[in-house]
């Protein structure tokens, strides 16, 4: 008999649905029910993804005796983190105090208030080594509610004002704003730095595509070629490592050793739309076929496996599991790769791939490289084969749901992507995105304020958006303007961050909530000040208010996002390498940006001088267009622009401003190129 996941839409939560365990999912019918019975609440937290959230469902929840425990008596709630963020970092900031570590699945114990008093990761059903039995923490968590109830509810409230108390808030004794914030961070990213391998410190290791970015745009800003040599050791290896799916393209969720060779199999949307971003920019940098073709196949990957191809909207993630297996679905025999490529062809794919009899990962192989191919095309028609020889496989889960946040971060990197690889699909795919969100995903308030829902499944959409939604969106769509001068994403982002000003802007102590000002009440309105897998929502809202300030000639937002950045002074001081979006926040806000005006009627000239500005990097620049004729420029963002630059002779013109400040015009196709050349050629050097 299901439970009361049954009716739920999250892939996660339906994984849950036939587990012995009565779940309910979180709602005013079970934290009600806590109220009535009192009685604790456990809390499980995790997602679709996730290994060992597989691994406690089958050990535990489907454990008819540990499911009698926890039913006869706790209240039992699962929620799905990605559909919960919010839930999440509450109650994880709760299990690092009390176990200090945190991780999923997350195994909180709750007082019918949700104040949290006892908590973990996974456990297994009996102990295991140093860890204790979920058997015995549901036992020993029933003995203390009753037998010390007092003591436990008296804990819970200090526990609770600890979280109350994990804010933002500015100290007065923090030196001014400088580069010496950033230095610090490159200081620290350099000592942990593996210049072997790639990657900082030792095992696991996890992309950390901010401090990645961050190590390049300081390059840029230092010519300091250490910092450059960082980022593509990092890149090198892990493009040839076996965190990248070399046939079907993408990039799994972390390497479990310190050479990239064995990864934690799951593919996240969001890691590979953040991963597209500092591979293109490199290429960029470097002209690399390595990273052009991983980029490309990431790309490919996402429109051919994690799109809805009605809709255009990105799912969320690949499991890291198929038929009870992790990785199973990815891994090969030397034995099948001879039988689908022929003796002498699979031999020789073996010897480049280093596929072996004894195998890498358990007795098989993970498809890896000790050196990048003399050409991408090199065994492109054995890998062709081989990817369609797996795709007979079971494939392991996919969670369909859809996520404005992480929707918008690939969003930002298939757009520029379509733009400097010449790649309109990618482009196209981009603004396809975009539109569904504004068709499926936004809805109007009384006040006419575009209003985002965070999450969207099976026709439907729910849940209140949260910082990051707003914040990633704002900057996707920044970007989509800039690269296809359609003004109306300009409009739309700058309608995204008037929406968090009225709603999320802590007007008293700085920074900006999680959460809105309309949302359900929980223990604790949270502020998010570290970067996780993603950009903490107070790091990309100061960039974002730094980007649109320069790019619209707004200065309330650019004092808007100094003051942001200057409300986490100390926790970048104490931990700066982990704040690496707010980090490039100060980056654009404090050194020069250029800042290009191009002014064109004819689309197919306006599209020869985007294709110029982007074939090489600029780390700070903001891309404004007008339009002659166009009488919406004469009010709104884009006014003082229209006033101060028209074209000289109805010709494509092109201003270059700093800091408010702009160059003669440019109408002359060769002036144009080379002013675009200069920048670049400042940061390209090689």
């Amino acid at each position: 008999m299901p439970n009361q996941l049954a009716t739920e839409s999250s892939p996660y939560l339906l994984q849950h649905q036939d587990n012995p365990v009565n779940w309910y999912p979180w709602g005013e019918q079970a934290l009600q029910r806590a109220k009535d019975e009192n009685k604790p609440i456990f809390l499980s937290i995790g997602y679709s993804a996730c290994h060992w959230c597989h691994v406690m469902e089958h050990e535990s929840f489907e454990d008819e005796k540990i499911a009698a425990l926890l039913n006869d008596k706790f209240i039992n709630i699962k929620v799905d983190r990605e559909e919960r963020p919010d839930l999440d970092q509450i109650y994880m900031n709760a299990v690092q105090i009390l176990s200090g570590r945190g991780g999923w699945p997350m195994s909180v114990f709750l007082t019918p208030e949700l104040k949290p008093f006892f908590g973990g990761t996974y456990w297994p059903p009996q102990p295991r080594g140093q860890m204790p039995g979920f058997i015995q923490i549901i036992e020993g968590v029933q003995r203390a509610w009753v037998n010390r109830n007092q003591q436990a509810l008296a804990y819970a409230d200090e526990l609770t004002e600890q979280l109350q108390r994990v804010d933002f808030s500015q100290q007065d004794d923090q030196p001014p704003l400088s580069n010496d914030y950033i230095d610090t961070a490159l200081v620290t990213l350099e000592n942990n730095f593996d210049f072997q391998h790639g990657g900082f410190g030792t095992s696991p290791k996890f992309p950390h595509v901010t401090n990645l970015e961050l190590l390049l745009r300081s390059w840029t800003r230092t010519e300091n070629q250490t910092l450059l040599d960082m980022v593509l050791v990092n890149l090198d290896k892990m493009a040839l490592g076996g965190i990248y799916d070399h046939l079907g393209g993408g990039f799994a969720r972390y390497s479990v050793d310190a050479r990239w060779l064995v990864p934690h199999f799951e593919k996240m949307l969001y890691d590979n739309g953040q991963l597209v971003d500092i591979y293109l920019h490199a290429y960029q940098v470097t002209g690399s076929p390595l990273y052009e073709q991983t980029v490309r196949q990431t790309c490919n990957y996402i429109l051919h496996t994690m799109t809805d191809s009605e809709h255009g909207c990105f799912y969320s993630t690949e499991d890291a599991d198929s038929e009870g297996e992790e990785g199973k679905f990815y891994v090969w025999s030397r034995q099948e790769v001879l039988e689908v490529l022929g003796e002498q062809g699979g031999e020789h794919f073996c010897d480049v791939y280093d596929i072996t009899e004894q195998g890498n990962f358990e007795g098989h192989n993970i498809l890896h490289l000790r050196q990048p191919l003399e050409s991408p095309q090199n065994l492109e028609t054995e890998r062709q084969k081989l990817f369609e020889h797996r795709e007979s496989r079971i494939r392991p889960g996919l969670d369909d749901k859809v996520l404005v946040s992480w929707n918008a971060l690939m969003i930002q990197s298939l757009a520029q992507a379509g733009i400097v690889l010449e790649a309109p699909d990618y482009l196209q795919a981009a603004v396809r995105a975009s539109e569904f969100i504004l068709d499926h995903m936004t809805t109007r308030s009384s006040g006419k304020q575009l209003r985002l829902f965070h999450s969207w499944r099976h026709e439907k959409a729910g849940l209140n958006a949260y910082l990051d939604d707003y914040s990633y969106l704002a900057n996707a769509w920044t970007t989509l303007y800039e690269c296809t001068a359609d003004r109306k994403w300009l409009d739309l982002a700058v309608e995204l961050v008037e929406s968090v000003l009225a709603h999320f802007l802590d007007d008293q102590e700085g920074g900006f909530f999680f959460t809105s000002d309309d949302h359900e009440q929980l223990i604790v309105r949270n502020k998010d000040r570290f970067d996780s897998s993603v950009p903490s929502g107070n790091s990309m809202m100061a960039y974002v208010l730094v980007r649109l300030g320069k790019l619209c000639h707004e200065s309330s937002w650019l004092e808007l996002g100094e003051q942001t950045i200057r409300n986490s002074a100390s926790v970048l001081q104490r931990a700066p390498t982990g704040c690496g979006q707010m980090l490039l926040a100060l980056d654009l806000l404090l050194n020069d940006t250029q800042e290009i005006v191009i002014h064109c009627a004819d689309n197919d000239a306006r599209q020869k001088i985007q294709q110029q500005l982007h074939d090489g990097f600029i780390a700070r620049r903001t891309i404004a267009y007008l339009h002659p004729g166009d009488k919406t420029q004469t009010a709104g963002i884009l006014s003082s622009l229209a006033a101060s630059q028209t074209p000289v002779n109805d010709q494509p013109t092109v201003y270059i401003c700093h800091n408010f400040s702009c160059q003669k015009p440019l109408s002359n196709r060769g002036e144009i190129e080379s002013a675009f050349d200069t920048m670049k050629m400042s940061f390209c050097t090689s």
